[in-house]
């Protein structure tokens, strides 16, 4: 019986202890929470991309999501949407920015009519940079501080963005007819975006911006003569396979080209640091975890589409060395307008001064050894 008593008391003396520590706490506004774990109302968030369902950029929406859901423990959960399902794709920054979507799955590359320098933000030859250098740049060398300004003080929009999804090297696309020379592809109707369009505009070829999908009615209607969307993969799927005959590679307008997660601000501001830690960590393992989906899966869809009859085709030298001297043209043109497009390039060329030329002196050369072994598996002709 005493040692019942003893128990009950240490009981008593414990719940008193407890409830003690939560009124202190409130009396000086910082509860003392019992060591026991309470459940937390999962934070919900409604996120669209600007892909169709089957696209290979849709599958790194749902990477990164399920992703953020998985690391998150459950705490912040994602439900995503496809193109369309709430605004047209061009339409995801302004729903994210006007909170009709918590966060969207796009490119930035679809604003540049805002902003010209999304342009260089998020795509083209870049100095010479790869994949490996932009994602150094973005997160070493500003890109990041610069995307978050271009939104939040150029354009004063409630978001923040992170690139999350690399989406190439991209090829210069599809075309009904051969393209043996400059002359052959001149004055053409061509889909292509952003950087692409502005530069082809220079070179006499008219660039048409369309959607995902509207590129293969287009084309088979003959309004454009040729498209660009972004690999074999991706393409196969869109079925541009079966209204052009003749596929170009490699493109000049984006050997790098990435997309970004944007996010509300408000939701973002009202996330706790542990779960912010967790979004911009899932960012950063989901641009390498797709890039390697998605060199895997443009590699068998190439194969693939070889054996069904497609020509894959060398883009001339010619026609690409044509490209960048028009793209310097370009970009110096837009930079002594926009004193922000000329800082992005500014950072962007002191990043690339310092690592393009160690990797050119320092790295050995890819095509050295990769031919070594497999140069008489290319393709390309």
């Amino acid at each position: 019986m005493q040692r019942l008593v003893s128990l009950k008391a240490v009981i008593v003396v414990a719940l008193l202890v407890a409830v003690g520590a939560y009124l202190l706490g409130a009396h000086t506004g910082s509860v003392i929470r019992p060591s026991v774990a309470t459940a937390q109302t999962p934070i919900k968030w409604k996120v669209q991309s600007a892909w169709p369902p089957t696209s290979i950029v849709q599958d790194a929406a749902k990477l990164l999501v399920e992703t953020i859901n998985k690391t998150s423990g459950g705490r912040l959960q994602m439900e995503l949407s496809p193109a369309g399902a709430v605004v047209p794709p061009f339409e995801i920054q302004d729903a994210v920015n006007r909170g009709v979507l918590d966060a969207g799955h796009t490119t930035p590359g679809y604003i540049i009519g805002k902003l010209k320098a999304f342009i260089p933000l998020t795509h083209g030859p870049l100095f010479g940079m790869d994949f490996i250098d932009y994602y150094g740049w973005y997160w070493e060398g500003g890109g990041h501080e610069l995307l978050q300004e271009a939104y939040q003080k150029k354009l004063n929009m409630n978001v923040v963005s992170f690139q999350v999804h690399p989406e190439g090297p991209q090829a210069m696309g599809w075309f009904r007819k051969e393209i043996r020379k400059f002359e052959d592809i001149k004055g053409s109707r061509y889909r292509i975006y952003a950087a692409g369009a502005e530069v082809y505009n220079k070179l006499g070829i008219a660039s048409v911006v369309l959607a995902g999908g509207e590129i293969v009615p287009a084309l088979e209607r003959g309004a454009i003569d040729g498209a660009e969307w972004i690999n074999c993969y991706d393409d196969k799927i869109l079925g541009l396979d079966k209204v052009a005959k003749f596929h170009y590679a490699p493109g000049m307008h984006e050997p790098v080209t990435v997309g970004e997660f944007i996010i509300n601000k408000a939701k973002w501001d009202a996330l706790p640091a542990d779960l912010k830690d967790v979004v911009k960590t899932s960012v950063q393992a989901s641009y390498w975890n797709h890039f390697v989906k998605f060199q895997e899966k443009t590699a068998t869809a190439c194969q693939e589409l070889l054996k069904s009859g497609i020509k894959i085709i060398k883009t001339t030298d010619e026609l690409n060395k044509r490209f960048l001297r028009a793209y310097d043209e370009v970009w110096q043109a837009d930079a002594k307008k926009d004193d922000f497009y000329q800082k992005v390039i500014d950072s962007q060329k002191k990043y690339s001064g310092l690592i393009v030329p160690y990797r050119l002196s320092y790295w050995p050369n890819y095509n050295f050894i990769a031919e070594h072994y497999y140069k008489d598996k290319v393709w390309l002709k």
